[in-house]
């Protein structure tokens, strides 16, 4: 696929034409208690349901959520990465899973529900709802670390050294003026993770003095 047209490219999860869609972000943004209903918790599964895509793909994945004193949330997972390519003029680029609209389940009146019971909507709604983001990508062609606010890209794909491992690690600042922070319960979402028996989800809770951990999937009860 490297160094092929970017029109030749098809579009299965996100339309690989678009880096940005500041249209769509600001609809998120928007209606806030819509696309994120119950705050940060939904945030989290939605996250966590790409990594749990990967896993019922390969048959096995596994995740690690971060639940950080800053009231951020790191998801770190073993999964391929995101995909990235080098087009025609010899320019890489990364699928816009952050910034466009995931075309699966957007629009879709009929999206399949996360385990919370509320439909699933993409990472770009993740990425719109936090002040900031960070999303870490590891590939066997190489590792890159990007930066958002509000959805939108702030830095390029800055290189990271490669550490022999392939995966994601998404760390997001909720937007505190839209979301309940209220709803984020390790022990919740352990459970709800449960959903999804391929991935091996441990949630760690820095949160509180001791370190709190919960496991839900293959290895996990």
């Amino acid at each position: 696929m490297d160094g092929t047209a970017r029109d030749t490219w098809t579009n299965t999860t996100h339309d690989w034409a678009a880096a940005v869609d500041a249209g769509h972000l600001e609809e998120v943004r928007a209606g806030a208690g819509g696309f994120a209903p119950g705050g940060v918790a939904h945030l989290v599964l939605e996250v966590l349901a790409y990594p749990a895509d990967e896993a019922e793909a390969r048959g096995a994945g596994r995740c690690v959520v971060t639940l950080h004193a800053d009231g951020s949330v790191s998801v770190r997972d073993d999964g391929r990465g995101t995909d990235t390519r080098v087009d025609e003029y010899g320019e890489v680029v990364k699928k816009p899973v952050m910034a466009t609209k995931d075309l699966r389940f957007f629009d879709d009146p009929g999206a399949e529900a996360l385990p919370d019971g509320h439909p699933r909507r993409g990472m770009s709604v993740v990425a719109a709802l936090s002040t900031r983001l960070l999303h870490t990508n590891r590939r066997r062609g190489g590792a890159w670390t990007q930066r958002y606010e509000h959805g939108l890209p702030v830095t390029g794909l800055d290189p990271v050294e490669p550490d022999g491992t392939t995966g994601t690690c998404v760390t997001f600042h909720p937007d505190t003026s839209l979301l309940p922070m209220s709803s984020l319960d390790a022990d919740r979402l352990t459970r709800w993770a449960a959903h999804w028996p391929a991935l091996d989800v441990r949630v760690l809770d820095e949160r509180v003095p001791g370190e709190r951990i919960g496991s839900a999937g293959r290895d996990g009860g």
